[in-house]
């Protein structure tokens, strides 16, 4: 999907390999994190579930965080979607979605993926996804707003989510005002 202009064109597949139109969060704040189980970061899943609990009692459907798991880092994401599914709910209580497997890198890299490093270089402009736990986060405008490091902590970006909870989502269906 080389011509996709915004967050809201993808369609990524679910554990059970159906589209998950990501134009269904429109006007939501999502956060993406590439997973694996068997990491260094995967303690992460739980700081990311404590997350995801506790700005969702608050802002109720207004965020969502989307884990995408994937084996190119290490071979630390082996399993089998439902074996990955068991090992975050059984370890970390994780409720939050966790999507199908897939590549972030390279020439078989999800076009989500794709669009993210584009619109969000790393440091010093690189694109490439440099480990697991990496992670973007996508304001109520489908535009994104930030991207971190494996090295930190879902804790840490409470603060920057929070800031994107509380703008105002986008007017359905108004024209912007152009101003010359």
């Amino acid at each position: 999907m080389s011509s996709a202009t915004s967050f809201y064109d993808f369609k990524p597949l679910n554990k059970a390999g159906q589209e998950v139109p990501l134009l269904d969060f429109k006007n939501k704040v999502v956060l993406i994190v590439n997973t694996a189980s068997k990491c260094g970061f995967t303690p992460q899943y739980a700081g990311l579930e404590k997350l995801y609990t506790s700005l969702k009692e608050k802002h109720a459907d207004d965020f969502v965080i989307l884990g995408f798991p994937c084996n190119q880092f290490g071979g630390q994401e082996p399993g089998s979607a439902d074996e990955i599914q068991n090992f975050c709910l059984v370890n970390y209580g994780v409720s939050f979605p966790i999507m199908q497997k897939i590549e972030v890198n390279g020439d078989k890299a999800s076009p989500l993926y794709e669009w993210l490093k584009n619109e969000q270089p790393g440091l010093m402009g690189l694109k490439r996804i440099k480990w697991n736990f990496e992670k973007f986060l996508i304001g109520r405008d489908g535009k994104v707003k930030g991207r971190w490091a494996s090295t930190t902590k879902p804790e840490a970006l409470e603060k920057p989510i929070l800031e994107e909870l509380e703008r105002a989502a986008p007017p359905q269906g108004q024209a912007h005002k152009v101003e010359l």
